[in-house]
């Protein structure tokens, strides 16, 4: 390709045509980069948000895996760290569970265990739900949603294990 001359302060400054290209080119494709960032953390937003909703006001997950505080109320400072199972079946149900797990960050379980309990109704590693967990059967986007939401919950507190 030829090169173009320009004079730039008493020297020569050759550009090629092909810089002029890459430097665009490069621009464009860091511009598309950021848009793409831009919109991913957008829906990530949105899903942290439906997450919530269907946590806190449809599955009400907070009854069961929130502590609760001598009052007898969801305690906020251990939101979703797990907790005893404070209600009891009228009628012996075998496999009721004693403690419900921590959700907070979800960090022992995979997406994958996740969707599994959300979308099949199946517990984790082949194990069955245990009563008086709720067998859902949810659409992708809604445990997807959860899932978000649960891992942007910070983990245990100090002293809150």
């Amino acid at each position: 390709m030829p090169l173009r001359e320009n004079r730039h302060e008493g020297g020569i400054v050759r550009i090629s045509r092909r810089v002029v290209l890459l430097a665009f080119v490069a621009s464009g494709i860091g511009a598309t980069a950021l848009t793409v960032k831009s919109s991913q953390r957008a829906a990530s937003s949105r899903d942290v948000e439906r997450g919530k909703y269907l946590v806190e006001e449809v599955a009400k997950c907070t009854e069961c895996h929130t502590p609760r505080d001598q009052n007898n109320q969801l305690d906020r400072e251990r939101w979703l760290q797990g907790a005893p199972i404070w209600i009891q079946p009228v009628v012996r149900t075998p496999n009721w569970a004693d403690a419900a797990p921590r959700l907070a960050g979800l960090a022992n379980y995979t997406d994958a265990q996740m969707e599994r309990v959300l979308e099949n109704g199946e517990g984790v590693a082949g194990m069955p739900i245990q009563p008086p967990m709720h067998i859902y059967r949810m659409n992708h986007a809604d445990a997807k949603a959860i899932i978000t939401y649960l891992r942007s919950i910070p983990g245990p507190l100090p002293g809150h294990q």
